[in-house]
């Protein structure tokens, strides 16, 4: 897919830091391209690939992606970041209904949130929109 999603967190509606350390450590065994100036990394396994940029320590940007294996590795990050993915004019999935309420009150009313803890469940919830 040529559009981009977001990794984010928020802490009582205000977006919040990631752990860029722990992002790195997930998804580093899967770059095959690393630009440091941009921060940026080209990820593949065996089923997809993306384009990475760590945007700044609120964001994750995922670009060009697709392939089971890319939303397997996008489900463990956003579970290793205690994050959520939105998906600009799509839903907003989170992994526990209780994070819900961590989400700006802006988010929570113009699109639709939903739980999705998988890789299977994140793309589904993808292409349903």
């Amino acid at each position: 897919m040529s559009f981009d999603i977001f990794v984010c967190r928020f802490e009582n509606g205000e977006p919040a830091p990631l752990d860029m350390s722990a992002a790195h450590e997930v998804l580093g065994p899967y770059a095959v391209v690393r630009d440091p100036e941009t921060d940026f990394l080209q990820v593949s396994t065996a089923e997809g690939e993306a384009g990475v940029y760590f945007n700044s320590p609120t964001g994750i940007t995922f670009n060009r992606f697709g392939g089971d294996g890319i939303m397997d590795l996008l489900a463990a990050l956003l579970r290793r970041l205690d994050a959520v993915l939105v998906v600009p004019g799509g839903p907003t999935m989170i992994q526990r209904d209780e994070d819900r309420e961590l989400l700006p009150a802006s988010l929570r009313a113009e699109w639709p949130v939903i739980v999705a803890r998988t890789g299977a469940e994140i793309d589904q919830a993808i292409r349903a929109s």
